[in-house]
């Protein structure tokens, strides 16, 4: 009755009803606003709002006679988000209803992004009148429950994301004619300021028109707001659009687009309502101790004084120069590091380390920021030239042992404030390989005086890993995207993370009956940012809580004692009904979970972790939330239908939120040209390892190995070989097809060490840009990433999985294999090669077969590409070689006369470990005279960057 996908990034339930039972969803009214009327309505200068009926615009149908497409198979009623900020806790519910007006039954999938660092607190769906929750349970109670309902023949849906954060939640249902579905999830997060203000983000991605289309923020703040803005995020589509209130302590912004606001044009089907609506706002704060709320035993102290001098830093720039980094990234990082460092004061001292494969020092020690010191590292990163491959653990070290050397030998002032910012665009690839590995390597070094800020660039970066690797070392992270002013977004985050205020923070609770104080991972205070604190007490013996605050700004010791009462936040909080009454107990076990996790990972015995790994899954249950310890139950009422919903390891982007409709797309095999046949059937080509003595035998172009190129060319019925030798980092075109808007490039990985004085190097990540279709796909040896514009999707090669659309089609074969079917006539099909994980030289690599078919235009070219147009070849003169067994011949192409030995190359499509020995005719000097030009000639700079033709 069910079947099951899974979406390593997403959340996806798959069930099947065939049931038609009709439901009713009350809709509330305007009602729930009466008591904000003593808020001010805005007028923000970049973005006007306009507002209809007083202050509120509401877009119903049955009131306008607007009507959604009625040829729509599947009609969305409704799509509703509601978020309230109480004291920076955010708690959003996302419904969408939807019914199947088409005779057929339709696959419709409930996909939202989740924000990074947000726990799901629960997911109701109702299915033709049939009711599922859910519950939360110890992760290996819940397994038992689904694994009890699948052996019994029930309806076993199950539900995995390899996100730290399970940035998405997916659900698939089929639904049956005349049929309705209603989906509701709720998640928290606590927002976090950032460059002196609070930004929350919902993703709105209706997929289609919706007849109720509404949105509600509800922001309530104590201390009181000192702005709020609603930026135009849809390029002015819905100008007018939000109408925004605002009050001393509250707000509310609604989103009300009609049916003819939300299309991309009078005429249009589609939808513009596609992108993220942004709410930024700031607090009143005193100048010394900050804001300390008391509310049901619990306690929450934000602390972010302002109108501090700043105090001496030590900040070392570790600066990311592979070859990813060529172009328009490189330049606008230079620019920005000279502006940069225009900005250090006298006092500062700085140092500045660039790393590719290998690492290197502008100068071994601090120097002080002198116009002569600061000129000199200009002209230092002037010169810098990217290229190979990413040593980021190596990069990080070395600038963890310069702060930590001087600071050992005295030379650090003894009021300043130790930094690194880290600045990269890619995953490592060379050296130390295991993010998990280089984040103990970096906690273990570093010293507890030093923050370690990153600024992630571009769509390669694993922001995941860059943000744990900041946050466990007392600073913050963020991402900029390659189509973003990298020059001015680089400058932004510095000066962000550049301004200490106050360093050595301590917070001190000398009440008896104050328990579990917990604090997010700052003890530098940064000017535009916050440190939060929170904890319990025992409302039986308490009214009030007291803190002192002690820290060291620039010339001074402060002491700062506050005193705040219970009664005072009741009173306040009991006068709004959308206030969570609840904010100080979320408060305190979203940091305290997040604190524990973090230790958990680097707990120094099996003991230690067995008892913080009791207490985070205690609290989960307590607290209702899905962590890595947990899992979330879904069910109906009888029970004889369940889901389960299982919580992401710590592990790793960002995944979209969208509604898909359409009949189900089947799970095909693969097509039969990826398994070898006896007899050449078409033109094949091939990448991957370096030559193990073999090729493959029929009809694939493939890349194997140190990458080993096989063409096939079925005109001559011949397998060509050559090898490329390059450096790790290097991204080669493999087809490139501007006139069809098809790339295939591949991202090259070293070996650990080098071997008789040649590193060997390997796929590690492969590129393919569907640009008609607007998809791209990412293939590394860790995972499978899928963009498709603002929506992104990651998978797992742990997992068995078919996803896609219409055009183009994924499917993942667990451990093995991913095949890419693009309008079901072009394939790719890419091996992943594990190795021992110890193995002193060798790593994991990826292998791509592709079909050279005459649906790629005239105009393809790349190191495969240029052979789906078959050259004329004319091999002659076979001799014995200088080897035994491998005879050369000549070979005339493309107007040279070549040398060529006979060898074998392997196969892997049907043997992953040993592979099948093809012969074929090798051509040495990285395939010169066989590939136009030279193989540098090649080299692109992005992962889907089209091939520029000399």
């Amino acid at each position: 009755m069910s079947s099951k996908m899974q979406r390593p990034v997403c959340l996806l339930i798959w069930l099947f009803l065939l049931e038609a039972q009709a439901f009713e969803i009350p809709i509330n009214g305007n009602s729930e606003f009466a008591e904000y009327s003593d808020l001010v309505e805005l007028a923000p200068d970049k973005l006007p709002f306009v507002q209809e009926n007083g202050r509120h615009q509401r877009s119903l149908p049955e009131e306008s006679g607007e009507e959604t497409d009625t040829v729509d198979p599947v009609t969305l009623y409704s799509y509703k988000v509601q978020s309230t900020i109480t004291s920076r806790v955010a708690t959003t519910t996302i419904q969408s209803k939807l019914v199947n007006n088409s005779p057929l039954p339709q696959s419709v999938v409930f996909d939202v992004q989740i924000p990074k660092g947000a726990f799901i607190s629960n997911f109701t769906m109702t299915v033709n009148g049939m009711t599922f929750t859910s519950s939360i349970k110890e992760k290996t109670v819940g397994r038992a429950l689904y694994s009890q309902a699948r052996a019994k023949g029930k309806t076993a849906g199950w539900v995995r994301s390899r996100t730290l954060d399970m940035e998405n939640f997916n659900t698939e249902v089929n639904i049956p004619p005349g049929a309705k579905v209603q989906f509701e999830l709720h998640y928290q997060e606590v927002k976090w300021r950032k460059l002196g203000s609070y930004e929350h983000k919902i993703h709105l991605q209706p997929g289609k028109l919706a007849k109720h289309l509404e949105v509600n923020v509800w922001i309530i703040e104590p201390q009181g707001m000192r702005f709020l803005h609603v930026p135009d995020t849809f390029e002015g589509h819905f100008q007018g659009v939000p109408v925004i209130s605002k009050g001393q302590q509250k707000a509310h912004v609604s989103f009300k687009p009609t049916v003819a606001q939300q299309r991309k044009c009078p005429n249009c089907t589609e939808t513009a309502v596609n992108g993220e609506l942004v709410v930024m706002y700031d607090v009143n704060r005193e100048e010394k101790a900050g804001e300390l709320e008391v509310f049901n035993g619990y306690f929450v102290h934000f602390f972010a004084p302002e109108n501090l001098d700043p105090i001496p830093k030590n900040i070392l720039f570790v600066i990311d120069v592979s070859g990813s980094m060529w172009g328009i990234k490189m330049k606008q990082t230079v620019e920005a590091m000279k502006t940069i460092l225009d900005d250090l004061r006298t006092d500062d001292q700085f140092s500045v380390v660039d790393f590719n494969h290998n690492v290197r020092t502008w100068r071994n020690d601090l120097v002080s920021a002198t116009k002569t010191q600061i000129a000199d590292a200009k002209r230092y990163i002037e010169k810098i030239q990217p290229s190979g491959g990413t040593n980021i653990n190596e990069a990080l070290l070395r600038a963890i042992f310069i702060l930590n050397e001087a600071s050992n030998m005295g030379l650090l002032n003894p009021d300043s404030v130790s930094l690194i910012i880290l600045v990269s665009d890619g995953d490592p690839t060379v050296g130390e390989l295991k993010l998990s590995k280089i984040q103990k390597n970096v906690k273990q070094s570093i010293q507890d005086n030093i923050s370690l800020f990153s600024l992630g660039i571009g769509f390669d970066v694993d922001y995941d890993f860059l943000k744990r690797l900041s946050n466990e070392n007392r600073g913050i992270a963020q991402r900029i995207y390659g189509n973003q002013d990298t020059s001015s977004q680089l400058k932004k985050f510095y000066n962000q993370v550049s301004t200490p205020l106050l360093r050595n923070v301590q917070f001190n609770y000398p009440q008896a009956s104050v328990t579990d104080v917990t604090q997010n991972n700052f003890h530098n205070y940064f000017g535009g940012s916050e440190i939060v604190v929170a904890g319990k007490f025992d409302p039986s013996k308490l009214t009030e809580v007291q803190s002192i605050i002690t820290a060291t700004s620039a010339n001074t010791e402060l002491v700062l004692e506050t005193l705040s009462q219970m009664d005072d936040l009741e009173e306040f909080l009991s006068k709004d009904k959308h206030a969570d009454p609840d904010f100080t107990k979320k408060l305190w076990a979203y940091l305290t979970i997040n604190q524990l996790l973090a230790e958990r990972s680097l707990a120094p015995t099996a003991a230690i972790k067995r008892k913080i790994t009791k207490t985070i899954l205690q609290m989960s249950l307590d607290h209702h939330i899905v962590t890595p310890l947990t899992a979330m139950v879904i069910e109906n009422d009888a029970g004889d239908e369940r889901m389960l919903a299982d919580s992401p390891p710590q592990d790793h982007s960002c995944c979209s939120g969208a509604l898909y409709y359409g009949t189900k797309v089947a799970s095909g095999p693969i097509p039969s040209w990826a398994n070898p046949s006896p007899t050449p059937m078409s033109a094949m080509l091939a990448v991957g390892a370096k030559p193990l003595e073999s090729t493959p035998p029929t009809h694939l172009n493939q890349v194997e190995n140190d990458p080993h190129f096989i063409i096939y060319l079925p005109k001559s019925k011949r397998n060509i070989c050559f090898n490329i030798d390059s450096e790790p980092g290097k991204i080669l075109s493999l087809v490139s097809d501007p006139e069809s808007g098809i790339v295939v490039n591949g991202q090259l990985i070293g070996a650990k060490r080098a071997e008789n004085g040649k590193l060997s190097t390997y796929f590690g990540k492969l590129g393919f840009y569907f640009q008609k279709e607007g998809m791209k796909i990412e293939i590394s040896t860790e995972t499978i990433t899928l963009s498709s514009g603002s929506s992104t999707s990651r998978l797992s090669w742990s997992d068995t999985a078919h996803l896609g659309n219409s055009r183009v089609l994924i499917s993942v074969k667990k451990e093995k294999s991913v095949t890419l079917t693009l309008n079901k006539e072009l394939f790719f099909s890419v091996l992943l090669h594990r190795v021992w994980r110890k193995h002193p030289v060798n790593v994991d690599f990826l292998g791509i077969y592709a079909p050279p078919i005459d649906k790629f235009s005239p105009r393809v070219h790349g190191l495969l590409g240029q052979f789906m147009q078959e050259p004329a070849i004319h091999i002659f003169n076979e001799r014995p070689g200088k080897e035994p067994g491998k005879p050369e011949a000549s070979m005339e192409v493309k107007g040279h006369k070549l040398t060529v030995t006979r060898g074998l190359q392997k196969d892997y499509r049907t043997d992953i470990v040993f592979g099948t020995d093809v012969p074929c005719w090798f051509v040495h000097n990285s395939g010169k005279g066989f590939i136009d030009g030279h193989y540098k000639d090649y080299f692109v700079p992005q992962l889907y960057s089209f091939l520029k033709r000399p």
